[in-house]
């Protein structure tokens, strides 16, 4: 539903920012749905992938960020700074944290606050349009690759590899010295993937043993990758990770489809060694490392920017699970 809003006024300590993009995610079909279980606002402008400029500040607001100055809107909102998770860097466990687009109003409008703390901070002339998926696909996936402990010459399985978040998981992977196999259903995001960086591609839409391809691409020695980034929104390829990850591999859980279970092996689990875990959005730190690799000229999202007033097509595409890449909202429009 759309409608006119009132602009938001900056609390103490937080900044208003005229939005430009905003990218869309399936966490705001999730929110759309809600169906987690997570309590959320009710109603509440969804969108966590915001970029734009400050053009208001709170009255406890130090130097930083500027009128003027490019940020980002990202899913973590705020946190409280002050608890044991916020003080060792992992500020998204937080137990106070607020969520953009999810617990309090997102970046799907014109004029969008948030804590100045945490904001992402973008560089002048930055592409808005692209950098918006950085903001939280990027950020992401950049965090589950550095928990995957997967080091430069090494594996790794990207499932969902055509989609958002995977698009831009390959070129993190690629960038971090990874060989990456990518791991998705059609010809199209097949091409997709190989073009952006990926060593091999496995089409689980073709029939075939998933769990065998997979240790094929992986060498003559067939032991597996070193890592797997699971980002597919269903729960099949959660069960399949395990069976092929190599020995003291690690599997990083990214996506979660409402209502999955993860169901493992114990023994085969202990006796190869084989790591599972969770994997959430990342730190400030996080956000400025991934953000440098973009500004860097390393990482292209492959976006398609539409009007604000499409959202509803993008979310019935990303049902459909017919989206190749990110879209991206011009809130102009």
């Amino acid at each position: 539903m759309y409608k006119k809003i009132p602009v938001p006024t900056p609390g103490p300590t937080e900044v208003l920012i005229n939005i430009r993009y905003s990218g869309v995610c399936h966490t705001d079909l999730h929110a759309l749905h809600n169906d987690w279980p997570l309590p959320r606002k009710t109603p509440v402008v969804g969108g966590h992938e915001g970029a734009g400029f400050v053009v208001a500040k709170g009255s406890n607001v130090g130097p930083s960020p500027a009128i003027g100055d490019a940020v980002g809107i990202k899913w973590l909102n705020s946190s409280c700074l002050d608890c044991s998770f916020c003080i060792r860097g992992d500020e998204s466990l937080c137990p106070n944290a607020t969520l953009s687009g999810y617990t309090v109003d997102g970046s799907f409008q014109q004029y969008a606050v948030a804590d100045a703390k945490h904001v992402a901070r973008l560089p002048k002339g930055i592409d808005m349009a692209n950098v918006a998926p950085v903001l939280c696909a990027g950020l992401t996936v950049y965090k589950g690759l550095k928990e995957s402990g997967a080091r430069p010459g090494e594996q790794v399985v990207i499932v969902g590899a055509g989609g958002g978040l995977g698009s831009i998981a390959i070129q993190y992977a690629k960038a971090m010295g990874l060989h990456v196999i990518a791991v998705d259903g059609g010809e199209e995001k097949g091409v997709s993937c190989m073009k952006l960086g990926a060593a091999s591609y496995i089409d689980f839409k073709k029939g075939g043993d998933v769990v065998e391809e997979v240790k094929k691409a992986s060498g003559e020695e067939r032991l597996g990758p070193h890592a797997v980034l699971l980002l597919a929104p269903s729960e099949g390829p959660f069960l399949q990770a395990t069976q092929y990850v190599r020995a003291h591999g690690t599997v990083v859980l990214i996506a979660m489809p409402a209502g999955a279970k993860l169901s493992i092996p114990v023994f085969d689990t202990v006796v190869r060694m084989v790591t599972v875990k969770g994997s959430y959005v990342g730190s400030r730190q996080d956000t400025a490392e991934a953000v440098e690799f973009f500004a860097r000229g390393l990482i292209h999202a492959p976006v398609k920017v539409v009007g604000l007033s499409e959202l509803k097509r993008v979310f019935d595409e990303m049902m459909a699970n017919k989206v190749v890449g990110r879209y991206v909202l011009d809130m102009s429009k």
